[in-house]
C-alpha cells in the first residue's frame, strides 16, 4: 500500500512539474503571445475552441455529479426504478446543442482560413514583372539552414530574415532537398516547404508587440527532416518601414565584398578563396547565381549575426569550433569539417568572417 502511495505521489509531483515547466519559454518562441495579425487570429481560434471544450466538460461533469447523487440507491431501497426508454425533448436538446457549438466554432475557422490564404497581392505585377504593392520573400529550406531572397529588391540573405512592421510580408516557400516546415510561433502557424511545388502565405508583425519582444524573434523547422532537425533555427529582425528601406539600400549597395582590414583578416580572405569556400558561400547580398548554384548560406552579413550556424553564440571561438567540428555540432549538414587547419589559419578565417558586414 505504501509503495502505491509513493508511486502516486511521484506521479503527482511529475505532473505538477510538467504543468509548471509548460509555462516556461521565450516570448519570441511562444505561440501564446501573438505578435501580429495572423498569430492574433489563430490565437483567438485556440481560445474559442478551448473555451467551448471546457464549457462542455464542466456542464457534462455537473450533470454527471447531479445524477450520481440525486439517483443513487438508498441503503434500504430495493425497488427497481421506473424504466424509461427515451425522451424526445432531451434527445433533441443534446443533438441541437453540439450542432450549435460546432457552428460557433466552424464559422470563424472557415472564414479565417480563407482570409489567411488570400495571397492575391503577390500576383499583381507591374510592367517589369515585379510585385506592385507587396513585399515578397522567397524562403528556401536546406539541410540545415535557411535562405531568404527578396526577388523584387535583388537581395539575398541567409539565417537572418529582416522584415518591416505593420506590413504584410508574403512568402514563397520551397525546399532544395527534403521536406521542411517554416514556423514563426509568435507570428503564425507553420507551413511546409516542399521540393515539388511552392506554398504561399503571409505574416505581419505589430510594431508595439515587436518592440515589447525586443524586435527579435526566432523561427524553427517544424517538420522532422533529419538528425539536426531540432537545430534548424533562424532569426527574424523586425524594423520600421523607414529602417527597412535603409537596410535594403545598404544591401543593394553592397555589390562588392568588403575589403579585409589587418594582416590576419587578409590572410583569412586568401584562405577563404584557396580552400574553395567562395565556391559555395557568397559574400555579397547581390548573388546573381541561380538557386541550384547557391549551395551554402550567404555570408554577406555574417559579422552582424547573433549566432554561428544558428545555434552558437557569435564569437571567434565558436566560429573556429564550427569550422572544425561542424558534423559534431550539426550532424548530417553539408558543411565539411576543416579540422586539419592550423590554429593560425583558423584565427585568420575567424577574423575575416567577423569583418563581413553590410549595414553602416
Amino acid at each position: 500500500m505504501e509503495k502505491r502511495l509513493k508511486k502516486w505521489r511521484l506521479f503527482g509531483l511529475l505532473s505538477l512539474l510538467a504543468l509548471v515547466l509548460s509555462g516556461c519559454g521565450k516570448r519570441s518562441l511562444s505561440a501564446l503571445q501573438p505578435a501580429g495579425e495572423v498569430a492574433e487570429k489563430q490565437y483567438g481560434l485556440m481560445v474559442l475552441s478551448t473555451s467551448i471544450m471546457v464549457l462542455v466538460i464542466v456542464v457534462v461533469t455537473l450533470i454527471f455529479l447531479y445524477v450520481i447523487f440525486k439517483f443513487r440507491r438508498k441503503n434500504d431501497d430495493r425497488k427497481i426504478p421506473k424504466q424509461i426508454e427515451g425522451n424526445h425533448k432531451l434527445e433533441m436538446i443534446w443533438t441541437i446543442i453540439p450542432i450549435i457549438l460546432l457552428l460557433i466554432l466552424a464559422v470563424p475557422v472557415v472564414a479565417d482560413t480563407f482570409n489567411l490564404a488570400d495571397v492575391s497581392a503577390m500576383n499583381k505585377k507591374d510592367k517589369d514583372g515585379k510585385t506592385k504593392d507587396a513585399l515578397v520573400v522567397n524562403v528556401r529550406s536546406n539541410l540545415y539552414w535557411w535562405e531568404f531572397e527578396y526577388p523584387d529588391l535583388g537581395v539575398i540573405t541567409s539565417q537572418d530574415l529582416v522584415v518591416p512592421t505593420n506590413e504584410k510580408v508574403y512568402f514563397n516557400l520551397q525546399s532544395s532537398d527534403v521536406k521542411h516546415s517554416f514556423w514563426l510561433p509568435a507570428a503564425g502557424g507553420k507551413m511546409d516547404t516542399n521540393v515539388d511545388g511552392i506554398n504561399q502565405f503571409y505574416l505581419e508583425f505589430d510594431s508595439k508587440k515587436a518592440d515589447e519582444a525586443g524586435n527579435i524573434f526566432y523561427g524553427k523547422c517544424a517538420e522532422l527532416c533529419g538528425p539536426s532537425h531540432a537545430l534548424m533555427d533562424f532569426k527574424v529582425k523586425t524594423v520600421s518601414k523607414d529602417d527597412f528601406k535603409t537596410w535594403v539600400s545598404d544591401m543593394q549597395g553592397a555589390t562588392e565584398a568588403p575589403k579585409a582590414e589587418g594582416t590576419l583578416a587578409q590572410e583569412g580572405e586568401k584562405l577563404f578563396t584557396d580552400q574553395g569556400c567562395i565556391g559555395c558561400h557568397a559574400v555579397t547580398p547581390n548573388d546573381k547565381r541561380p538557386m541550384a548554384a547557391r549551395k551554402a548560406p550567404n555570408l554577406a552579413t555574417f559579422g552582424e549575426r547573433e549566432r554561428v550556424a544558428g545555434i552558437l553564440d557569435h564569437n571567434e571561438e565558436n566560429i573556429k569550433k564550427w569550422l572544425t567540428e561542424s558534423q559534431d555540432l550539426k550532424p548530417g549538414n553539408t558543411m565539411p569539417a576543416y579540422d586539419k587547419l592550423s590554429e593560425q589559419e583558423l584565427d585568420a578565417l575567424a577574423a575575416y568572417l567577423m569583418q563581413l558586414k553590410v549595414e553602416k
